[in-house]
């Protein structure tokens, strides 16, 4: 079943909404210039709403090791999501840690998917988002169809843009190594917040037999 990962959670009552939703990660943004940073020493009590059955995800930008993994500790993370320019050792670092490590990937129409290669050893999934001059999440698509040249076993999620009027497209989409979405801004009533009923609908719609991988 295609998973679903729901990022840049900013409130403790919309993320409780979100779980009860049902999705198969959770996301905070721990960079700081995102509109949905999570804030400098948040109160624990918004992690504690993400229940164990979903996978609570951190996402961070060229952040140092030790601060991820006082990060890890403090807020229980099961799962780190490095958006910058993260080396594979440092991504090996992370998953040798018995966390599941997800390294994003800007795609553009001139990206090598062969410069994935040193990454394959060194983290669990990789994350497709769209090339934007700016470190982080893009909130833009790019052209699935650039998805037909990857060919490496490594699963991936596809992110970028991806809203509720996707669904038929998602539908069509078949690749073998497509592991599950990432959905954040084209969900929201507002920076951070996310609407409920939109995600239901989502949710709902991309569960049905025919996401089936």
């Amino acid at each position: 079943m295609l998973k679903i990962k729901v990022c840049g959670m900013t409130d403790v009552l919309n993320v409780r909404e979100v779980a009860e939703a049902g999705p198969d990660f959770i996301g905070f943004i721990f960079y700081p210039d995102s509109k949905r940073y999570i804030g400098k020493d948040q109160d624990e009590i918004i992690f504690n709403q993400v229940p164990s059955g979903i996978i609570k995800t951190g996402v961070f930008v060229n952040e140092s090791i030790y601060k991820i993994m006082k990060h890890v500790r403090h807020y229980k993370l099961d799962a780190i999501q490095l958006h910058g320019s993260e080396s594979p050792d440092y991504c090996y670092f992370i998953k040798s840690k018995g966390l599941i490590t997800i390294k994003a990937f800007g795609i553009g129409a001139d990206f090598d998917y062969n410069h994935l290669t040193p990454y394959l050893t060194s983290c669990d999934y990789f994350l497709f988002d769209s090339k934007t001059e700016n470190l982080g999440g893009s909130g833009t698509k790019f052209k699935w169809d650039k998805l037909n040249e990857y060919q490496h076993d490594k699963y991936f999620f596809l992110s970028g843009g991806i809203g509720p009027e996707d669904i038929h497209d998602l539908k069509t989409l078949r690749h073998n190594r497509l592991f599950g979405i990432d959905i954040n801004s084209r969900f929201e009533s507002s920076p951070g917040i996310k609407d409920i009923e939109k995600l239901k609908v989502f949710f709902r719609e991309i569960k049905k037999q025919g996401y089936e991988l």
